[in-house]
């Protein structure tokens, strides 16, 4: 036969239900006291900012000195994304990307941004980087060497003249000819100042449309500028903005004789 379970008296059933709550309560009590203390304790407090990454243009000892300052709270309370923006917004900085290190340290890992031109007009300070964003820094900063050309195009356009110079610049390296300035106008038009001092005129269009017009005239410029017993770099202007050719004017011969080159 089996046998019926006994049920507990009504008293001790409460008597244990009561027992669980306060058990419940007291882990409660003792989490959020040690959550206290752990706020609280100076062990905890930010100690320490280990810098990791690009370090090229700011020394690992002042940013955490610029940065330190900003900060607040201790290991588990510091906004993290607070202390990546203040990162951030040191020059060169482009990103950070900031983790906890146990027990009181902040950990980041820098990627500076690498110039690969100036942007705007010749009294702005500004610089595109390799991924077509536009930032503020001291040109001084910039390594002399590097001979960085200048692009200037409206507000937001700066990726777009910057992969019109990457398509311009091999063009006319092969004219022995470097690329100084790349210029997008208001209204789309394009031109471009070399080394030499010349100044294209390479029109409007899409990027496809005026590289497949700047290739033409880099193909064929040598062609025209031995008819006149000339090298390329003695171009002072051209004109590409022609359906059907382009028009030059070299130094040494009159500004009369305009060669047209067919496609």
């Amino acid at each position: 036969m089996k046998k019926k379970a006994l049920s507990l008296p009504a008293d001790v059933r409460l008597m244990n239900t009561t027992a669980s709550v306060l058990f419940v309560a007291f882990g409660l009590l003792l989490v959020a006291a040690l959550g206290w203390w752990a706020v609280r304790h100076p062990i905890f407090a930010i100690g320490g900012i280990v810098v990791q990454g690009d370090v090229a243009h700011n020394s690992a000892a002042t940013l955490r000195a610029n940065v330190a300052p900003r900060l607040a709270g201790n290991f588990f309370t510091v906004d993290l994304a607070q202390a990546r923006e203040a990162f951030e917004t040191v020059p060169w900085v482009r990103k950070a990307v900031v983790n906890r290190q146990f027990p009181n340290k902040l950990r980041v890992v820098l990627q500076e941004h690498r110039p690969e031109a100036f942007w705007g007009t010749d009294a702005e300070s500004r610089l595109v980087n390799t991924y077509g964003e536009v930032f503020e820094a001291n040109p001084g900063d910039v390594d002399q060497d590097e001979m960085l050309p200048r692009l200037a195009g409206p507000e937001g356009t700066s990726a777009q003249v910057l992969a019109m110079y990457r398509g311009l610049k091999p063009m006319l390296e092969q004219l022995d000819l470097g690329v100084e300035q790349v210029v997008l106008t208001g209204r789309g038009g394009w031109s471009l100042g070399l080394d030499s001092g010349a100044v294209v005129e390479l029109g409007r269009g899409t990027t496809d449309e005026v590289l497949a017009r700047s290739q033409r005239f880099a193909r064929t410029l040598t062609q025209v500028t031995a008819k006149y017993g000339r090298r390329p770099e003695a171009l002072v202007t051209a004109d590409l903005r022609h359906a059907d050719g382009y028009a030059v004017r070299l130094r040494g011969v009159a500004t009369t004789d305009v060669a047209a080159q067919r496609n």
